[in-house]
């Protein structure tokens, strides 16, 4: 346990680059270790997620290495060459990393034993699961697809077609994994687009994938099984839900202005940079450019008197790691602040939407929790704070709570700080840097 204290800091000030994004690290490692050849990897987030994910290839044969230089090597193994881990895979605090493996593993005539932190073997995977036997892919595990888990794959995968019920990236990315190594064509039709990291990766190393809008809004995927995916370099982008926190911080701090560089700005990323706009933040896009085909730009953040908004549930797909943040922001703004088709959030490293209300009521927050939305009513002024947030392992948590305490009225006191290390190495000491006051 680690305890961290965060208390009203002066006006944040410099130009910061925040570490490499999560969801695309994750994939840079898989597909590298799918591909055939030698693929060199810039900008890799180290966090503890990533490093299980490294590790998880390690022990299915490929080769993962990182150079003096800070760049990561990968020589893969080809689609369905894995061969079975000796041991059992331990992916940490990661659902992407867990839920995309299982699609990975699906299709690989072996069986492999898969476990986690005690977050990660609370969290259910049936969701996951129940895609992916009809390929051929049997499961053992606790009620609710709760780890550890025990992946009997199919030497015989069969295509699928299947309909999300709620958008989730995650899902969407098992079910294609799975069906690189099964012959035909494996569709996923999504009722609203989520993350299109996976897409637009397999696209990058030499998969075929189609991609159709549906006439209410939605998308379907076709993905065209037993590809030679074909190694590639891959420039991975700074996080955009990491980028949030020094941004959230920057416009509810008196007098601040950052510059956060390289951000990556896929539009299915960027939905929280849209709501908070909408809220009157001064956020400034700079130096735009396309970096291995993800949009990505420098944001220019001043302090800003927001004001309340309803972000609609359409909009959860692009932002749903960041709700804990804006409900930060929101907690500073004036009015109410109404969020919308938020049944995802429960289902993360802890009951988010729980949590969140739980530990915003600790901190004098006016707030009302439903099943699927949350609402905030604020007056404009600075938060009263004071309150002692218990993260619950969750990363977010204790980094959006941090935030709130730079701009409340009095110090906020998050009881473990140590699982920010699964996605934001060095969290406090930039942000520190910047002239937050952080203990």
């Amino acid at each position: 346990m680690k305890p961290v204290v965060s208390q009203q800091s002066s006006a944040l000030t410099g130009s910061i680059r925040v570490p490499g994004d999560k969801s695309i690290s994750h994939r840079a490692l898989m597909f590298g270790a799918m591909a055939v050849g030698e693929t060199k990897v810039t900008g890799l987030l180290e966090g503890e997620d990533v490093l299980c994910t490294a590790a998880a290839m390690r022990s299915l044969g490929a080769s993962v290495e990182q150079c003096d230089d800070g760049t990561w090597v990968i020589k893969g193994r080809g689609v369905g060459g894995f061969s079975e881990p000796t041991g059992v895979l331990d992916m940490g605090n990661s659902g992407t990393a867990a839920r995309l493996l299982m699609g990975v593993l699906a299709t690989q005539s072996f069986t492999t034993f898969m476990t986690g932190d005690a977050s990660l073997c609370s969290r259910p995977m049936e969701r996951v699961m129940k895609p992916l036997r009809p390929i051929g892919v049997s499961f053992v595990s606790r009620e609710n697809g709760r780890m550890p888990i025990a992946i009997q794959g199919t030497s015989a995968p069969m295509p699928i077609s299947y309909e999300l019920p709620v958008a989730s990236a995650q899902v969407k990315s098992a079910v294609m994994l799975a069906g690189l190594n099964a012959p035909g064509k494996t569709t996923v039709i999504e009722p609203n687009p989520s993350r299109d990291h996976t897409e637009k990766m397999l696209q990058h190393f030499g998969a075929e994938v189609e991609v159709e809008e549906t006439d209410k809004g939605g998308r379907v995927i076709t993905l065209t099984g037993q590809p030679e995916l074909v190694a590639r370099d891959v420039i991975v982008p700074t996080d955009p839900s990491s980028a949030a926190f020094p941004v959230v911080a920057a416009l509810i701090t008196p007098g601040s202005k950052i510059t956060v560089e390289a951000v990556g700005m896929n539009p299915l990323r960027t939905g929280l940079f849209a709501t908070l706009k909408e809220m009157g933040g001064k956020i400034t896009e700079e130096n735009v450019r396309i970096d291995a085909g993800e949009e990505v730009a420098d944001l220019v953040v001043e302090y800003s008197e927001l004001t309340g908004v309803t972000v609609p549930a359409s909009r959860a797909p692009s932002m749903i790691d960041e709700y804990p943040v804006l409900a930060v922001a929101a907690s500073f703004a004036k009015g109410t602040t109404h969020m919308e088709g938020l049944e995802e959030l429960r289902v993360k490293e802890s009951d988010r939407l729980a949590v969140v209300v739980e530990s915003l009521k600790a901190c004098g927050v006016d707030v009302t929790e439903g099943e699927d939305f949350m609402i905030v009513n604020a007056t404009g002024e600075a938060a009263l704070g004071g309150g002692e947030i218990k993260s619950r392992l969750d990363h977010r948590i204790a980094m959006s709570f941090i935030v709130f305490g730079l701009a409340s009225q009095k110090p906020v006191t998050i009881d473990d700080g140590s699982p920010i290390d699964t996605s934001f190495p060095g969290f406090i000491d930039l942000m520190n840097g910047l002239g937050a006051k952080i203990s």
